[in-house]
């Protein structure tokens, strides 16, 4: 069940990040939320960590909307330290709480590339992100996942930047 949810979470976040920022900020809630439940409620059934992630998407969805400018902000550090994060656990690199000081350190600079170049970081971070998630899902720890990271993060900016100059033109 979380598998689907994480694939469905996946493509929406590689093709639709900049065009939909709430559902950007939810679903990198949700992803971060999965990440953090499994972890530290790793003996619990998966519905537990299902509710946990989806509770934070949706907390991530209603800031979106009631204080836009702090969650741009704060959806750039969560997708910065959470992409920072995952990177070291495709790496199979565990730093133990060292792994607090990437997740900090990813997250500054998710938040200074958001603040700086919204939209192209949204596009960037939310395609990254897309991709990331459907090779942890389609593609664990198998030798094709970074080619296929690169390769499915090159077709969301695609998309995304297509989408965003068929925008701006139409304006």
């Amino acid at each position: 069940m979380i598998a689907l949810f994480r694939l469905l979470t996946g493509i929406s976040l590689l093709t639709l990040g900049r065009k939909l920022f709430w559902l950007f900020v939810a679903l990198i809630g949700f992803e971060a939320g999965t990440y953090v439940a499994a972890r530290a409620f790793s003996h619990q059934p998966d519905w537990i960590v299902l509710v946990i992630a989806i509770a934070a998407g949706i907390g991530g969805a209603l800031l979106a909307v009631l204080l836009q400018q702090v969650v741009i902000v704060l959806a750039g550090f969560v997708a910065g330290g959470y992409l920072s994060v995952a990177m070291l656990d495709l790496l199979n690199l565990d730093f133990g709480w060292l792994a607090l000081l990437a997740f900090v350190s990813g997250g500054m600079l998710g938040a200074a590339l958001v603040m700086r170049l919204f939209d192209w970081a949204l596009i960037g971070l939310s395609s990254l992100a897309g991709a990331l998630t459907l090779t942890q899902v389609l593609l664990p720890r198998h030798a094709l996942t970074l080619p296929a990271i690169l390769i499915l993060f090159i077709i969301g900016v695609s998309i995304q930047a297509a989408w965003w100059q068929s925008e701006k033109r139409a304006r």
